[in-house]
């Protein structure tokens, strides 16, 4: 891997796959502390770690172990019961349930080789006896498996209020063109599928293959933003009150490519009387009136941009993201703060072997290339979480070759730490002395002389 000046992340280890994976074949064990926007399962319990997915049936296991007093990286495959040694896996998630109740859920697509047709299954993995509801081990061997009629895509987890409740589902993108959604059935103790309107009326007639799906809900709001690409280069953006199921407002823009990746994010925005993006009876809008929010949308052919403040402009406000088109198609995104000043940026993997950084630059309003860094094969999916418990999070990089770790240098962290404290230390000593001397009472010694 080439390193690269500016670049804040140094290699920490790499795991081999016996067979490549894919787009959607890397998901962060709930028990991991994610970086950015934080998820339903966020701070909940879980084994940690990262499940990668391999085309030929496998999954791997990776975790950081403590041997000898030392963090060392562990990765092996795991046995997930019902799925055939000749199957292809297409994609894989997890999350904890929503509070209060508990457990670890994994859900896993693949393809089996019947011969003459190809047949494709939904497999969920849950474990209902008690002490074993976070136990990776047994979860894998406990298994609903749902025979479907399409093609499977993206498969995706949101959280969702039913009856008054906070609940997790999975959410799975098909080739009907259509995105299924499946609920967790607690007395049947088993998940099951049903209507995406009756949660997600965004979701149905859909024009296209959805090839990814974005769901973000607003906080300290009852509203959400949903966002998707798709196949035909099509992408809807929709402002939903959950509630009431009711489409608030909805965009739609038509691109020359497939879409890759769909992500909803916010940056600051200025906050003036005229131009809120906080809660007014004008707009209907709701949110921090200092953040806006955002559309990053990659495609495998043009330039990736970045739709600004949605909920004000729609889909008009375009930046583009420069020589993000020049390393071949973009493949897979993250929006997080990999710098650690509370700001996001945008992390482009291509398939030219490329990590691509950019950074939102204001007072121009514009993202600049910060920094890039090349990789010996096509960049798959990323995620940023930090896997060793020590506060600071490590990236995740799945290649064609296999999976690579990515740690902050500890060099330039405590650098940053040092400059954050020498400026609390001076605010801190602004608000005590806000009033600096009055130049006309001290002497030319600097010395201060009674007042005449």
């Amino acid at each position: 891997m080439e390193p690269c000046a500016g670049c804040p992340l140094v290699e920490d280890s790499f795991t081999r796959f016996s067979s490549q994976s894919n787009v959607y074949g890397l998901a962060a064990l709930p028990g991991a502390a994610r970086g950015g926007r934080a998820g339903p399962e966020e701070g909940a319990g879980g084994p940690g770690g990262l499940l990668a997915a391999t085309l030929k049936g496998k999954v791997v296991y990776f975790r950081y172990q403590d041997l000898r007093q030392k963090l060392r990286p562990v990765a092996r495959e795991l046995p997930f019961t019902y799925i055939p040694v000749d199957a292809e896996i297409v994609s894989i998630d997890t999350f904890n349930k929503s509070p209060p109740k508990r457990g670890l859920v994994v859900g896993i697509t693949f393809i089996k080789d019947s011969g003459d047709k190809a047949s494709p299954f939904l497999n969920i993995y849950c474990d209902y006896e008690p002490g074993s509801e976070y136990n990776l081990e047994s979860i894998a061997q406990s298994c609903l498996n749902l025979e479907l009629q399409f093609t499977p895509f993206q498969l995706y987890h949101a959280e969702v209020q039913v009856a008054g409740q906070p609940e997790t589902v999975f959410l799975l993108s098909g080739n009907d063109p259509a995105i299924h959604l499946y609920k967790e059935n607690e007395e049947l103790h088993q998940f099951e599928e049903q209507p995406v309107e009756d949660l997600f009326p965004e979701l149905k007639e859909l024009p296209s293959n959805v090839l990814w799906l974005d769901v973000f809900n607003i906080p300290d709001s009852r509203r959400r933003i949903t966002a998707f690409g798709c196949q035909s280069g099509y992408i809807r953006v929709a402002h939903v009150d959950p509630d009431s199921r009711e489409v608030l407002q909805s965009w739609s823009i038509l691109q020359d490519g497939p879409i890759s990746k769909v992500l909803v994010f916010t940056l600051p925005a200025p906050c003036y009387p005229d131009n809120l993006v906080g809660t007014t009876a004008a707009s209907g809008t709701a949110g921090n009136c200092n953040q806006s929010y955002n559309i990053l949308i990659t495609s495998t052919i043009e330039l990736s941009v970045v739709y600004r403040n949605v909920l004000q402009n729609g889909l008009e406000d375009q930046l583009v993201l420069p020589l993000s088109d020049q390393y071949d198609s973009v493949i897979c995104a993250l929006v997080t703060d990999i710098d650690f000043d509370r700001e996001p940026e945008i992390l482009l993997g291509t398939y030219g072997q490329e990590l691509l950084c950019y950074k939102y630059v204001l007072p121009s309003g514009e993202f600049h290339l910060l920094w890039q860094r090349g990789f010996p094969s096509p960049l798959l999916s990323m995620e940023y979480v930090d896997l060793t418990c020590d506060g600071l999070c490590e990236l995740a990089v799945v290649c064609l070759k296999g999976l690579h770790i990515l740690q902050h240098s500890l060099t330039q962290t405590a650098q940053r730490l040092l400059e954050r404290l020498r400026l609390r230390v001076a605010s801190l000593a602004v608000q005590h002395d806000p009033q600096p001397p009055d130049p006309k009472s001290q002497g030319a010694d600097g010395e201060e002389r009674p007042n005449e």
